[in-house]
């Protein structure tokens, strides 16, 4: 299970068996930089530096990004490569290599028929194409973006651990795996005296909760001690309070290749998500004092087997408003949690059925 440690100002969990401690709240690329059609690189550099700069400053040491991020697809790693060469020239002491990690995902490579998966083949080609992107030796963090149904899980257990012996990665993990699916990878490489998967990835939120809550329960204990790395806390900017009255003429949902967001606010408006998302806005505003975007974070922060939340921001107000959840975190009550479980009244059955002992995976480290 991730223990917390507190530092002056960020807070800092176990990432897992990996040693490494990770800040709680942590920056991933997805749907961010690289991502916008017309953006000119050097300004897409600058806006991540600036992004970037200030998550350093506040104490974040996670940046995440994947192979498949960016339009063209790797234009994310590669702004990112070139910011963080650019931040580590204008200040080496903050953005020193040994003090940072740096994680990308392997699945979603190219065009061609070989170009995506999780063959060796791809694994090792994707990994040294990432590289080269973000101009790294090495990534602290690989993980297989998605289960590939094509390529027997040892094959896939043999390579990932070829990454990480090789030294282009320190550890890896999966993303949107089931928990069968990482407990056969787990007992393979164990079995066969390779390197586990030692963290997960999912989708993770106020109305997402089920896998993790339940489905995973089993692997944030001993012998997985499965690492998380939750993304989407805000469900794409469901959770924002900014769709709440109609959708506003500059969001994303406006920009072409979005469709499937407009899709999913339907969805949420239409199984009354939505006038819930309307209460906790309220309620984060008369009841904690901040904004319902920060308690959404600060909510996910509340369990411990979150290792750290990746926010996502392009501008300087998104990412000073989402790191100021992490006061929030401290301040939220066993009062103020149950009111906001009264008003999602979504959580899931607990692992060992009703009146189990599932939900002490819920309890507060915050």
């Amino acid at each position: 299970m991730s223990s917390l440690l507190v530092g002056d100002e960020m807070s800092f969990r176990m990432l897992g068996n990996t040693g490494l401690q990770v800040s709680v709240l942590s920056f991933g690329f997805w749907a961010t930089f690289g991502a916008k059609p017309g953006m000119k690189d050097d300004e897409g550099v600058q806006k991540a530096k600036d992004i970037m700069r200030i998550a350093r400053q506040n104490g974040v040491n996670l940046f995440d990004n994947a192979e498949t991020y960016g339009n063209p697809q790797g234009a994310a790693e590669t702004v990112m490569g070139k910011a963080l060469k650019q931040l580590r020239d204008e200040d080496p002491s903050l953005w020193r290599r040994s003090d940072i990690i740096i994680t990308t995902k392997i699945f979603w490579g190219g065009a061609g028929v070989n170009e995506k998966g999780l063959s060796r083949k791809h694994i090792n080609e994707g990994m040294t194409a990432s590289l080269t992107r973000l101009q790294c030796d090495y990534v602290d963090l690989v993980f297989c973006h998605r289960p590939d149904p094509y390529t027997p899980t040892a094959t896939v257990v043999r390579a990932m651990s070829d990454l990480v012996r090789s030294g282009k990665a320190t550890c890896w993990g999966t993303s949107e795996w089931s928990a069968q699916q990482i407990t056969e990878a787990f007992f393979i490489a164990k079995m066969e005296g390779h390197e586990p998967p030692q963290m997960e990835q999912p989708q993770y939120n106020m109305f997402h909760r089920d896998r993790f809550e339940r489905e995973y329960f089993p692997l944030f204990r001993a012998p997985y001690n499965i690492g998380t790395t939750i993304w989407s806390p805000l469900k794409s900017g469901l959770i924002t309070g900014k769709y709440n009255e109609g959708i506003p003429a500059d969001s994303r949902m406006n920009t072409p290749g979005y469709e499937w967001l407009r899709a999913r606010l339907d969805a949420f408006i239409a199984d009354g998500s939505i006038e819930k998302v309307k209460m906790l806005t309220a309620y984060a505003l008369d009841e904690v004092q901040c904004t319902v975007s920060q308690l959404a974070i600060a909510w996910a922060l509340k369990n411990k087997n979150v290792s750290t939340v990746l926010l996502g921001a392009t501008k300087i107000s998104q990412i000073e408003e989402n790191l100021g959840a992490l006061k929030v975190a401290v301040r939220l009550t066993d009062t103020h949690m149950k009111a906001i479980e009264d008003i999602l009244s979504n959580k899931p059955e607990s692992f060992n059925g009703p009146g189990g002992s599932g939900p002490r995976a819920l309890k507060c480290l915050i």
